[in-house]
């Protein structure tokens, strides 16, 4: 249940999903103990076990004290759990997010700061052919860990130009 949820997507699936898509930097996902402990400490009870049972579907009514809870730790509206409208807008704001977390597209992305729209469209549109050559889809796939990248070369190094 790690890829997207559907416009229809179950509370399982729509959980799950958060788990698989709000994940802190440089570590695994929030365990479901986790998860329960800072909504506990937020002053909402609420317990592991529960919690993996509402991820499983084996629960799936849970209190709207519950619901604001996980909606509050995962930083998404209560709504997201119930509402498609909603639901959608969450998700592309996730795979947003989860594509900046890679530095390079930071450091790209924040380069672009101050671009006339001119430049922008041009710059996407080398982007486009570029992912072309390189057989990639036209939209990148969030879900899909990005390519090795090899390392930065060191451009203040001098180069050695003789030849042996």
């Amino acid at each position: 249940m790690t890829g997207a949820p559907d416009a229809a997507g179950t509370l399982a699936a729509k959980l799950d999903h958060l788990f698989a898509s709000v994940v802190p930097a440089g570590r695994a996902p929030y365990s479901s103990e986790e998860v329960a402990r800072a909504i506990t400490a937020e002053g909402v009870p609420i317990s592991g076990s529960y919690i993996w049972l509402l991820r499983r579907g084996q629960r799936d009514n849970p209190t709207l004290r519950h619901i604001e809870g996980l909606a509050r730790f995962f930083g998404v509206p209560p709504a997201y759990f119930f509402d498609d409208d909603v639901s959608r807008k969450v998700e592309a704001d996730l795979k947003l997010l989860n594509a900046l977390r890679d530095a390079q597209v930071q450091q790209v992305a924040l380069r672009t700061v101050g671009l006339s729209p001119q430049t922008l469209s041009s710059i996407n549109e080398v982007i486009e052919r570029v992912r072309e050559l390189e057989g990639l889809p036209r939209d990148p796939d969030p879900e899909q860990p990005p390519a090795p990248q090899e390392p930065p070369r060191d451009t203040t190094a001098p180069q050695d130009t003789s030849e042996s």
